[in-house]
């Protein structure tokens, strides 16, 4: 199956924010997400099927030369495929294609997966939020991501999407990229 990936507009909020609500417990309300698509300072990309519908999705904020990587979920049902690794590399890609100089998140300490899957894009921790999350108390690790400006860093984008696209592959999928 074709996937491939779309800038969020409004007549796909809703898909977005059904998925926040399955994935993260609606972290996010509807509005929060129409104050994203309108912002200049947001990318909100999504992973689209032929069926026009979203499998996930992931929202960058750029302030100053930072992309600040503030949400990533992908529908249950299409997780451990390699999509997140999609939305992954498509927000590294808008980084570098926005000369950002690095990118940075923030990740529950427990998610395992999570954290492999930004080490495998160069993420290191460089610190802790203690007790960031208010729900659980958990605390979240602060992963940043070094040089996304550089020609070096768009080399390893072209080296991690031939990867990428063989993975999708192995998984069923054909990834436009």
């Amino acid at each position: 199956m074709q996937v491939r990936l779309v800038e969020i507009t409004k007549a796909l909020l809703s898909q977005i924010h059904a998925i926040d609500r399955t994935c993260l417990g609606g972290l996010w309300s509807l509005e929060a997400y129409e104050r994203e698509v309108c912002s200049p300072n947001s990318y909100l990309v999504g992973i689209m099927s032929p069926e026009n519908v979203i499998l996930g999705f992931g929202c960058l904020w750029s302030i100053l030369e930072e992309a600040h990587i503030t949400i990533l979920a992908v529908r249950p049902e299409y997780q451990r495929q390699g999509l997140g690794s999609y939305l992954v590399w498509g927000l590294l890609k808008a980084a570098h294609d926005r000369s950002l100089e690095w990118a940075t998140l923030e990740v529950r300490a427990s998610n395992q997966p999570a954290i492999a899957l930004y080490q495998k894009f160069g993420f290191t921790e460089v610190g802790r939020r203690r007790n960031y999350y208010q729900v659980t108390g958990e605390d979240a690790l602060i992963l940043w991501c070094k040089g996304t400006h550089t020609p070096a860093f768009g080399k390893s984008l072209q080296i991690w999407q031939q990867d990428l696209i063989q993975v999708l592959a192995s998984k069923g999928w054909v990834a436009q990229i």
